[in-house]
């Protein structure tokens, strides 16, 4: 399992993201975290103060023959309102912002240019600017949240799931480039 590579993605609560992840075809395993941050092995409480920095995230193990890391863009675009500034729906504080930490200059080329492309079907749409957060992971510390957690809605079926969308897809035809 060698060519397995990993990606990083906040979209404000982190367990929708995380199913709607583990439920794409290549995805081998997922997480959900902390990064950004100030402080080291944050919890999910000092998290929620907004005094640490960090934002929730979904750390995404994928197999690149399965699945590009351009389709999980793709995704990670649609499942959110990037142009909301750290509030997704009724979730609201900086650790909700929108945020990509990528592990590569190919990454983070893809992010910066996938973005320009939904930005521009968004502007036809007339929604506002993106307003998501692109860095390197390097030196980024991923702090997994604790167990109860980790993949929630599949241990609670109908729990809270709050996605905030634009509705707006992304062209088919720049997702598999």
């Amino acid at each position: 399992m060698d060519n397995l590579k990993k990606a990083y993605f906040g979209t404000g609560c982190f367990w929708g993201a995380e199913r709607k992840f583990w439920q794409t075809k290549g995805v081998t395993s997922t997480s959900v975290g902390y990064m950004g941050g100030s402080l080291e092995k944050p919890s999910y409480e000092e998290v929620c103060s907004g005094r640490t920095g960090h934002a929730e995230v979904v750390e995404v193990t994928y197999d690149p023959a399965e699945v590009s890391y351009r389709q999980l863009l793709a995704l990670f675009w649609v499942m959110h309102d990037p142009t909301s500034f750290n509030r997704q729906g009724n979730d609201i504080g900086s650790q909700y912002g929108s945020v990509i930490f990528t592990t590569s200059d190919e990454q983070e080329n893809e992010a910066f240019e996938t973005m320009g492309i939904y930005q521009g079907v968004l502007d036809k749409s007339g929604y506002g600017k993106i307003v998501t957060g692109i860095s390197s992971a390097a030196g980024v510390a991923y702090w997994p949240a604790e167990s109860y957690h980790q993949r929630y809605l599949a241990k609670n079926p109908n729990g809270y799931d709050c996605h905030s969308t634009t509705g707006v897809a992304f062209p088919e035809v720049f997702a598999t480039k």
